[in-house]
């Protein structure tokens, strides 16, 4: 991919892993929230990868391998969906877009050609054609108030709405839907032809449309507890730890790679770890880094007198910002069971900073069937 004419504009400061390839912010990124989150600005997602799927069988191909199913996807539907190892692991995350000719998967750029090498091995003697367009198109945001975007798009653009919002009929939701922070959450992506990014940055110079930089979006991100590939996802995430059933599984489709486990613990068992957010004290100015040890401190057995409790390691910040109403928040994946009311401890910058949590996944979830136990061999009620 070549630079994005974005980072041409006045003020923008360039990001850090994983959005190191497009601007963090143009000078305001506190101001920048407002905008996006009010609707009235666009973010360059330039970085994102992009891939396309062509031929007949390119729908139900995806379903198979797919959680959610995609065979009926309608041209200008959208949908989210994520490719599981055997184990129910997460190996990538796409939001899914299509225009009755050919599929559009959008990931994080760094996982498009790993994505599209493993698809392209699994076509066997179907008609499909996998293609990685990163080269030839780009990706960018933006929070619409309505069923529009801030701008008028280029010609053949596709835009993508996100899921996040409520629990898809066939989802799930471990977090109580009623004051779920994902309500408003209104989110989208426009797929457009990467040499149309400069009419898109004409259109910020003359005052058209707003811009905001990836800092901006991640704020506002984390405040709506909305997981991502690229910052919640490691080699052991399952997504019911990250409560991503409500918008990227189809509890009712079989037959897809990990599907056992997906329903094994919906259904039988409890999530290992959970994901929550954290209320970060902001008194010491520090913003935690992604994979800063979140620490509580053991009650029992009781420190001597003059001795520190014992810490102990219960998880890592994910993904962390300073929210322009609620401060310093994070992003966190913990243990299952660690309770809900403990303070916790982010270990960061060689500094203590006191964290409060808020349950996405809550330390209690439990299974959705209740299975009775069956009394043990040899013994009588």
């Amino acid at each position: 991919m070549s630079g994005s004419p974005f980072l041409a504009l006045p003020g923008a400061v360039v990001g850090d892993a994983p959005d190191e390839a497009v601007a963090a912010h143009y000078g305001n990124p506190m101001v920048e929230q407002r905008r996006l989150e009010e609707g009235r600005a666009i973010v360059d997602l330039s970085d994102r990868g992009v891939l396309t799927v062509t031929g007949p069988d390119r729908r139900s191909w995806l379903n198979s391998m797919a959680s959610r199913a995609l065979d009926h996807l309608a041209p200008g539907e959208s949908a989210e969906a994520l490719f599981l190892d055997a184990s129910g692991h997460v190996e990538h995350a796409v939001h899914v877009v299509d225009d009755g000719e050919r599929t559009w998967l959008v990931l994080d750029g760094d996982a498009a050609p790993s994505l599209a090498t493993w698809l392209d091995r699994m076509r066997f003697m179907l008609r499909v054609e996998v293609a990685d367009v990163s080269d030839g198109f780009a990706v960018v945001a933006a929070m619409p108030r309505d069923d529009g975007f801030p701008v008028e798009l280029p010609d053949g653009a596709l835009v993508w709405r996100d899921p996040w919002r409520q629990v898809l009929p066939d989802g799930y939701g471990y977090a109580p839907e009623d004051g779920h922070a994902g309500a408003g959450w209104n989110y989208a992506e426009a797929i457009v032809a990467r040499d149309a990014l400069g009419a898109l940055v004409g259109a910020v110079r003359s005052g058209a449309v707003e811009v905001a930089g990836s800092l901006a979006l991640e704020a506002l991100r984390i405040a709506a507890w909305r997981p991502r590939f690229a910052t919640e996802v490691d080699e052991r995430t399952l997504p019911h730890e990250l409560d991503w059933l409500r918008s990227a599984v189809d509890l009712h489709k079989g037959c897809y790679r990990g599907q056992e486990t997906v329903a094994k613990v919906v259904n039988l068992g409890r999530p290992p770890r959970r994901l929550v957010m954290l209320h970060l004290d902001g008194s010491d100015t520090i913003l935690p880094k992604p994979g800063d040890p979140v620490v509580g401190l053991k009650a029992r057995p009781e420190p001597a007198p003059g001795e520190e409790p014992e810490r102990r390691a219960v998880g890592a910040v994910t993904s962390a910002a300073m929210h322009h109403e609620l401060g310093p928040i994070a992003l966190a994946v913990i243990k299952r069971s660690v309770p809900a009311d403990l303070e916790l401890i982010v270990e960061s910058h060689g500094i203590d900073v006191a964290a409060s949590q808020v349950e996405i996944v809550p330390a209690g979830a439990a299974a959705a069937v209740d299975v009775p136990r069956l009394p043990r061999l040899g013994i009588r009620p």
